[in-house]
């Protein structure tokens, strides 16, 4: 569903390698957590992957479209929530749904029907004809989430999804999750929350400075090392003391 082959992007010139030669395969039907420090290239990937900004070298399929040579297609696969909920305060939420139900040719009666599920499962239906303005951060969030899922793409990409939500919506999020992998689809997303990762995902991968350190299931990434959590297993391989984690 997910392929990154020897991708590579710096900045400054080249001075600050943000991801450095990084090859990646997420599989369809899996839960994939990207875990990292500050820093680590996290949103540098994910951005690459969503066609935001280009590689300096390697390449980026997703569901065997090149987000470069293939961009609408590459992007009407996917779903993407970014870190930060930057939409358009002047629409009402309804208008900034329905704009994105028309970008991705939504026909009327799915759109009416994915908006009632998401609006009342995240508890935002009451505010859905208010300006965006006038939602707290939290309720951004849902927005952005319900907006990300309206086309049913095959491959959710979450930058820091749980972020903002409370414990309810969190929650119901992470069943949808699950869900939309157990249909056979694939979610790729970063947390610093290490326990749910550790809790939701099929595999981890983490990186550090720019560089894939490991990729596998828990047990694999244990290497035989029975009980260790992710935690012990994250501070072992990136050298952190526990305050940047995120």
């Amino acid at each position: 569903m997910l392929e990154l082959y020897r991708v590579s992007k710096a900045y400054a010139k080249g001075a600050v390698k943000a991801v450095d030669d990084l090859s990646l395969t997420v599989h369809k039907g899996e839960i994939f957590g990207f875990i990292g420090p500050n820093g680590a290239g996290k949103t540098t990937t994910i951005k690459m992957i969503c066609g935001i900004i280009n590689p300096d070298a390697g390449r980026v399929t997703v569901g065997g479209f090149d987000i470069a040579a293939q961009p609408l297609a590459a992007k009407r696969s996917m779903g993407f929530v970014p870190d930060a909920s930057n939409v358009f305060d002047r629409l009402t939420g309804l208008e900034y749904l329905n704009f994105l139900a028309d970008v991705y040719g939504v026909d009327a009666d799915t759109r009416r029907e994915r908006m009632e599920k998401y609006l009342t499962m995240f508890e935002i239906k009451d505010a859905a004809a208010s300006l965006i303005k006038s939602y707290s951060h939290g309720m951004r969030q849902k927005l952005t989430i319900t907006g990300a899922l309206l086309h049913r793409p095959p491959l959710w990409i979450l930058d820091e999804p749980l972020t903002g939500l409370d414990p309810r919506a969190a929650h119901q999020l992470k069943q949808e999750m699950r869900s939309h992998c157990d249909a056979g689809n694939t979610v790729f997303f970063s947390t610093h929350v290490l326990e749910v990762a550790e809790r939701l995902c099929d595999r981890i991968g983490i990186i550090s400075k720019g560089r894939l350190l490991a990729v596998g299931t828990l047990e694999e990434l244990r290497a035989g090392e029975r009980g260790e959590s992710l935690e012990d297993l994250f501070l072992e391989m990136t050298g952190q003391d526990g305050e940047a984690m995120a």
